[in-house]
């Protein structure tokens, strides 16, 4: 490690001189990462260091090639002012050591929506039940209770196509990670394969699940690509993996006693299976082409309702960032996906992590790369004790939210599942995690709201529901 008087040089130097007197004094500092793992040891930065001094020391410190951006937090806070000026508001001695955490940050910024760009109302003749964005970020897609999936180009926000072939309520779309396939599943067990570009069936409904479609997942772009195998989970029981092209099951992932309820694809190929039956599956695809039973993951003790991956944003955007703006051969691209994956996941040994939400009132954080054991449980009761019926990671993986039948979205650590707080207050919001609060209201559906997508740049969000509108927002 350099010696202090070294990083006070580095330091100073970035620093617009206030006045020489503050310019001298000197804060203990300790960086942290969120799980508590000290960026070296406690050292003294100028008093009046803020953000871009504690990113570059960041920077220095993990020996990044390329500039990285961090954000700070100390007590849970984030760091808006300088070392200096937050221990004076927060009373702290400045013979103590001030504890600062650092996150990495996404790519891009979210930018908040406030507005209602577009409302479209008599396409869908049945409710929203699903809605989707490409990763591209040039479509999107819905899913409706009038047995059809819509597309719409997102340019003109305007309806580009009706798909129709589908006999019963769909309930689930999923694009490939390359963004030329759609798939989606039915109430009824069928699934069907579209080209996005004509709005085209091809082939048939694929039969195989005997219930209807709980979830589809597709495989990472940085395994395969171009994209051909997907995942489904019905209320059969089974999951079953499909290959695009061919049109037909290559694999049946049999089980689970009761309902899959959820499906997610793995980095690192394996395919995680939640279940009414309590239980979590992992399962391994061997280069034989077989489906086989990896682990069980049994600390639940009500239906498993929800998983999220810390790596989903980029696994279901594959090779496109927030630019959208990639070309290239598969090669190319499937390497760009998976330098996209390895810096989604943050240090080079980094686990990726799964949480998973239940019936039991339980959050569980797991890394099972490392231990079938949870890392955390995230216990939910409160006065009020309610069912977890979602969960999601943000797109840094440094958040968790999860939705709740007590109208609540509670806000957790994504990394060491600490409870960070509550969002009270629904219609279709915008909160701010910085500080904890309601960030704008967005009022305009005349019904209950049943699926909603952020779009992969972070400049719009899709709401559908009971209304058959769907609304279109934006900052």
């Amino acid at each position: 490690m350099r010696p202090l008087s070294i990083f006070h040089r580095s330091l100073s130097s970035n620093i617009e001189p206030e006045a020489s007197e503050m310019a001298m004094n000197t804060v203990m500092c300790l960086l942290t990462d969120a799980e508590g793992t000290p960026l070296g040891s406690a050292m003294y930065i100028p008093h009046n260091a803020g953000h871009l001094q504690l990113t570059n020391l960041v920077n220095t410190f993990l020996n990044n090639e390329e500039k990285l951006s961090y954000s700070f937090y100390v007590s849970d806070e984030e760091l808006l002012v300088s070392v200096g000026t937050c221990m004076e508001r927060n009373s702290v001695s400045v013979e103590n050591v001030l504890k600062i955490v650092y996150r990495q940050q996404a790519v891009f910024r979210i930018r908040p929506v406030y507005r209602c760009s577009q409302t479209i109302s008599d396409v869908h003749e049945g409710e929203i039940l699903c809605v989707s964005f490409s990763p591209d970020g040039k479509q999107l897609a819905s899913g409706s209770g009038d047995k059809t999936v819509r597309l719409w180009d997102l340019n003109t926000e305007t309806p580009m196509f009706t798909c129709k072939g589908h006999k019963e309520h769909v309930l689930a779309v999923a694009w490939s990670p390359d963004a030329k396939c759609l798939v989606s599943g039915d109430r009824d067990g069928k699934v069907c394969c579209w080209d996005p570009s004509k709005g085209e069936l091809q082939g048939n409904a694929l039969s195989g699940h005997k219930k209807w479609i709980c979830g589809i997942a597709w495989e990472p772009a940085h395994l395969s690509y171009p994209s051909r195998r997907f995942v489904t989970c019905g209320k059969d029981g089974d999951a079953r993996i499909w290959d695009f092209t061919l049109k037909r099951t290559l694999i049946v992932l049999s089980g689970h006693t009761r309902a899959v309820t959820c499906v997610k694809w793995g980095g690192d190929g394996t395919i995680y299976t939640g279940s009414q039956d309590s239980t979590i599956r992992m399962w391994e695809i061997t280069q034989q082409g077989q489906g086989i039973l990896k682990h069980i993951l049994k600390d639940h003790a009500g239906w498993v309702n929800s998983l999220s991956l810390s790596t989903e944003y980029v696994l279901r955007t594959g090779a496109f960032d927030n630019t959208r703006q990639v070309t290239g051969s598969d090669e190319e691209m499937k390497k760009i996906a998976l330098e996209r994956y390895i810096k989604a996941k943050g240090k080079v040994d980094s686990p990726e992590r799964l949480v998973s939400g239940s019936d039991d009132f339980t959050i569980i954080l797991w890394e099972p790369s490392v231990s079938l054991q949870p890392k955390q449980k995230m216990v939910t009761t409160a006065r009020l004790v309610l069912l977890v019926n979602h969960v999601y990671f943000s797109p840094n993986g440094q958040w968790i939210a999860s939705a709740s039948f007590d109208k609540s979205v509670k806000l957790w650590d994504g990394v060491t599942g600490k409870f960070i707080t509550a969002f009270r207050g629904h219609a279709n919001c915008v909160w701010e995690i910085g500080t904890k609060k309601l960030k704008h209201d967005l009022p305009g559906h005349k019904d209950e709201v049943w699926a909603v997508d952020w779009s992969p740049d972070g400049e719009k969000v899709a709401s559908g529901g009971l209304d058959k509108a769907l609304k279109l927002w934006k900052g």
